[in-house]
């Protein structure tokens, strides 16, 4: 607990809490899904992966991974793959303390949370249905029913996931797809919907260039200008590295 000051308030400060942060555009707008984590994950695992330069296509001659390496040198097209693991702890017990305060926890226990972090795993649900897989004119003659034009068929986009954030303070907010997700529920209510459970989240940071594709709409763009803040605010932060740097080089001269 934080001490109390003479005006009453306190001097821990605040901590802002991780979230995934999910957009849908019903509307003309992008309403946002806020996933606050209940606690904050005690760690936070990440790993970069540079650009893996591409195998020789002449099977006759086979190069080592060392020699694709070296005829590469330093090439490194787009920015390094970057991954995030968290462990999220989810609990009711606290809620169902004060029931009529918390009547969702009351009947579903954390089952409404991990259901909000599953469905990040899930297409969107496409409205145009069965009926825009083909397209073509029909008409109805003497001779019964044809297909006019050329009947062409249309190729209905694949469908995606949501367009997501993860939140980790200012100074990273990332669009990021699930790649894996692990529940372990321990502990369960009457009607076995679990109240306690531990979910272990992986990341794939989507760089602008995952969005090249896609129709600029502003989710998308919401996204793209999300990962360009927080690369700038790298590139800041290793500036600022400069000054450790001179202290370092100042502290190998002899007195």
């Amino acid at each position: 607990m934080g001490l109390m000051t003479a005006t009453g308030y306190s001097r821990t400060p605040k901590l802002l809490k991780g979230a995934l942060i999910q957009f849908s555009a019903p509307l003309l707008l992008p309403i946002p899904n806020v996933i606050a984590f209940q606690y904050n994950p005690e760690s936070l695992t990440r790993t970069l992966k540079p650009w893996a330069p591409p195998g020789t296509e002449d099977p006759a001659h086979p190069q080592s991974e060392q020699q694709r390496d070296q005829a590469h040198g330093r090439a490194q097209p787009y920015d390094p793959q970057e991954d995030f693991t968290v462990v999220l702890d989810l609990d009711a017990t606290d809620a169902l303390e004060t029931p009529e305060s918390h009547p969702v926890a009351v009947v579903s226990g954390v089952a409404d949370r991990i259901a909000a972090l599953e469905m990040l795993l899930y297409p969107a649900k496409d409205s145009g249905g069965l009926g825009g897989l083909l397209s073509g004119s029909v008409s109805i003659g003497v001779g019964g029913i044809s297909l006019g034009g050329s009947a062409q068929a249309e190729v209905v986009p694949s469908p995606k996931v949501p367009v997501v954030l993860f939140f980790w303070g200012p100074g990273r907010i990332v669009p990021v797809r699930l790649t894996s997700f692990t529940v372990e529920e321990q502990a369960f209510s009457p009607l076995l919907y679990p109240v306690r459970a531990k979910v272990s989240v992986g990341m794939r940071v989507l760089t602008a260039d995952a969005f090249a594709d896609e129709e600029e709409t502003a989710e998308v763009r919401i996204a793209k200008a999300a990962y360009t803040f927080t690369r700038k605010q790298k590139e800041v932060l290793a500036t600022l590295n400069l000054a450790n740097t001179v202290e370092s080089v100042v502290g190998m001269l002899p007195l």
